[in-house]
């Protein structure tokens, strides 16, 4: 019988498997996963779908398996999990990294496989007027960034990484650095919150200074800059625009650093402001970014322009938000308005 392959506790209620151990299979999933500088939440997820595949399978080593096992996990997942067409697709992403990365193995068609029902859903759109009493209803850092949200059109997770040397207060733009596929892109810096900014980061600056005369100061850099460019963690211009206010350990290597905001505190701002304002729509803080686009285009804007500062790479996917220009009802009028 083969060797158990991973210990861990139960991680989804509808697949079984507990013990203890570090599997050294997982081991080299997060070294091929870091050579390829795939960030630490790609590393978790990656690792969570590969560790639940072995547990389906009784804990048989990956390297005996192929695409008939991976058939039936992604099919389970599908009708006994009840997960989205994304996540089941994630799954597939991890189990393919494992075998083409890690095993050095191609994985050929997975014939018959059962797919997770994809459903055509519109975004969740504010009107000015509710992100206006969203927005109102925050204040200090809380207000800030989310402002920043919905006047740049970010992501939750490049407004948490911004740095200071990518804000451009000259020219008032901002360079979303390592967004989703990699890719660079600019954006506006708003002016209603350009002086707001300007005041943060010198309070920000203070806390940095006071860091670095307490012999800390060091903050996280991308890729291998850490070694290439040794005193570039304790400089200014690589922090962080949001630090969050407590120092803590860098999970991969140890180090004691002041990280960014956590993204639990900044969704629970958001909810606690959205419902106060009394808003009822399924509300995120990626609803912020939604918005932006919408009401630029409801503005006059062309939709390549959002599709630029969305960092969009096709132009379809920018055009979801014209749905909002058809006024719910494609343009048509109700009889009953004319009564």
């Amino acid at each position: 019988m083969n060797e158990p392959v991973v210990d861990v506790p139960q991680a989804q209620p509808f697949i079984a498997g507990v013990e203890k151990k570090e599997p050294r299979l997982l081991d080299r999933v997060r070294d091929a996963l870091r050579v390829r500088h795939m960030s630490l939440r790609t590393e978790k997820t990656y690792v969570h779908w590969i560790r639940l595949f072995i547990l389906f399978h009784q804990k048989r080593h990956p390297k005996d398996m192929a695409e008939p096992e991976i058939n039936a996990f992604l099919t389970h997942l599908a009708v006994e999990g009840r997960v989205s067409p994304s996540t089941q697709t994630q799954a597939l992403c991890a189990l393919l990294f494992l075998y083409r990365n890690v095993l050095n193995r191609e994985i050929g068609e997975l014939e018959g496989l059962v797919r997770a029902q994809r459903k055509r859903k519109l975004p969740v759109v504010l009107t000015p007027d509710e992100v206006k009493s969203i927005l109102a209803r925050l204040q200090g850092v809380d207000r800030l960034f989310l402002s920043l949200l919905y006047g740049t059109g970010m992501r939750l997770t490049e407004a948490l990484r911004l740095r200071v040397k990518d804000i451009d207060f000259g020219y008032d733009q901002i360079t979303v650095r390592d967004g989703k596929g990699a890719k660079d892109r600019m954006t506006m810096l708003p002016d209603s919150i350009k002086v707001g900014l300007q005041e943060h980061l010198q309070g920000v600056k203070k806390l940095h200074e006071s860091d670095l005369r307490a012999g800390s100061g060091k903050v996280a850099l991308p890729y291998a800059l850490e070694r290439k460019y040794p005193n570039a963690e304790r400089e200014w211009g690589w922090q962080f625009v949001f630090p969050a206010p407590a120092f803590c350990l860098d999970p991969r290597s140890g180090v004691r650093r002041r990280h960014h905001l956590r993204e639990r505190a900044i969704q629970r701002a958001f909810h606690d402001a959205a419902r106060r304002a009394g808003i009822t729509k399924h509300a995120t803080c990626h609803t912020l970014r939604h918005s932006f686009a919408t009401h630029l285009l409801l503005t006059g804007y062309d939709i390549r322009t959002v599709q630029d500062l969305l960092g969009h790479k096709n132009i379809k996917t920018t055009m979801i938000y014209t749905h909002v220009l058809n006024k719910g009802g494609r343009g048509v009028r109700s009889p009953i308005d004319v009564l």
